[in-house]
């Protein structure tokens, strides 16, 4: 079995860890109808259309 010569640093150690802490982007895409940036899988803040359909009535 094999067996560490010696102690992993506390620099070493963190620099592997850090790889885990970034944040995600969050996904965008075009809204189909009037062409704004929205969250997929989402009602369009800008036109309340979701999937061609007047899902909310926006003024």
């Amino acid at each position: 079995m094999a067996v560490p010569k010696r102690r992993t640093s506390k620099t070493r150690k963190n620099k592997r860890r850090a790889s885990a802490y970034r944040l995600n982007k969050s996904t965008y895409v075009e809204c189909p109808n009037c062409h704004e940036p929205m969250l997929p899988h989402r009602v369009c803040p800008s036109c309340g259309y979701h999937k061609g359909k007047e899902v909310l009535e926006l003024n």
